[in-house]
């Protein structure tokens, strides 16, 4: 489903996107050799950030809009590496190539493989896109009516499902860590240059 040109002027060509990827691991997650035993990848998104009820695609893959709360992804100024927090819709199901699952059933096959994994270890992605990014499959005149769709992407945020703490009929809620306290690494994880923030480049050129 494309989204609709009666939703468009709500959405900011300068807004940012944000994109979640759900990896699970083969051996942990789902048997050694047998992928098709569970969906290995989901990709979704909560819709807030551009008001969209439809489907969002990304360099050639779908991201569902599903109903999810993302938080504390934020570095304070204590120098301390966040600890996000996922909520997850136990409600109806997320999808992958045509199946539907809920968060609890997919947490029963996870454990089939793994005893009380509850998805520890797998890993999210956090992407995020400027809306004049997006391909032109994401509306419905075929084009991208705020700029010319390409790979631009803000760095990608890594983490990894570190426990699972909260599950009823209602949400799933998982807390992350990230990748760099899980390999030790100092932040940040990648040289940053002049160029990933031009507007301090110009002050310092003062």
């Amino acid at each position: 489903m494309a989204i609709p040109t009666s939703e468009l002027q709500s959405i900011n060509p300068s807004s940012l996107i944000e994109l979640f990827k759900l990896e699970l691991v083969e051996g942990l997650h789902y048997a050694t050799g047998n992928p098709s035993s569970v969906p290995t990848v989901f990709r979704f998104h909560s819709g807030t950030s551009m008001n969209s009820n439809a489907n969002i695609i990304w360099q050639g893959e779908t991201y569902q809009r599903f109903p999810i709360t993302a938080n504390g992804f934020e570095f304070t100024g204590s120098g301390q590496i966040p600890r996000p927090t996922l909520q997850m819709s136990n409600l109806g199901g997320i999808s992958r190539d045509g199946s539907v699952i809920s968060v609890s059933d997919l947490l029963i096959i996870v454990n089939l493989t793994t005893t009380n994994n509850d998805l520890l270890k797998a890993t999210l992605r956090r992407i995020k896109v400027l809306a004049s990014s997006l391909d032109n499959a994401n509306f419905s005149s075929g084009s991208n009516p705020f700029g010319t769709p390409n790979s631009n992407e803000l760095p990608q945020e890594i983490f990894i499902i570190d426990r699972k703490t909260i599950e009823s009929r209602d949400i799933v809620e998982f807390e992350l860590v990230s990748e760099l306290d899980t390999e030790n690494k100092f932040v940040p994880a990648r040289q940053v240059t002049r160029a990933d923030f031009p507007a301090v480049a110009s002050f310092l050129n003062r």
